[in-house]
């Protein structure tokens, strides 16, 4: 089985920003989300794109199944997910010897700040950057799928 393993903290500070080596609009409109499942489509800078279904989270894990499609039904799809889409611009970070991504919210999320790290388990020790704040890994809120389905910043 295909397994995601995240953690997940809000960014608190620009010190990112120098160490970055790459970013991409993405755009991800949900199709589908409930109990067992949420159905993803993300476009990348509008040229590549792909369907995503992760299971429900256990702790810091998730089963995670990622197909490429072309970009031309990404668009489409987008348009049916409306008005469940969110907009960020990614940033690739190495940091600790891991990848970082930091994801800054465009729209109607504007001003939200996520950092991601994915895992090879779910007890790997992290390097904390000195740019990471809370921890809000296993906080629905702050779930893409919830973002999307919100009006503004979590409360």
């Amino acid at each position: 089985m295909a397994q995601e393993i995240e953690r997940k903290f809000l960014v608190a500070g620009d010190g990112w920003r120098t160490l970055a080596t790459s970013s991409a609009l993405l755009k991800q409109g949900y199709l589908s989300s409930n109990a067992k499942a949420t159905v993803r489509v993300r476009s990348k800078d509008d040229r590549r794109a792909a369907l995503t279904l992760k299971g429900v989270a256990r702790g810091l894990s998730r089963a995670e199944y990622e197909y490429e499609i072309p970009i031309e039904d990404a668009r489409e799809l987008l348009a049916m997910a409306e008005p469940h889409v969110l907009e960020k611009r990614r940033h690739i970070v190495p940091f600790g010897g891991l990848i970082w991504e930091i994801d800054v919210f465009e729209g109607r999320h504007i001003g939200l700040v996520i950092a991601e790290v994915e895992l090879e388990s779910e007890d790997q020790a992290v390097l904390l950057p000195d740019w990471v704040g809370t921890d809000v890994s296993t906080d629905e809120r702050y779930f893409n799928a919830s973002l999307a389905r919100s009006d503004g910043m979590p409360k």
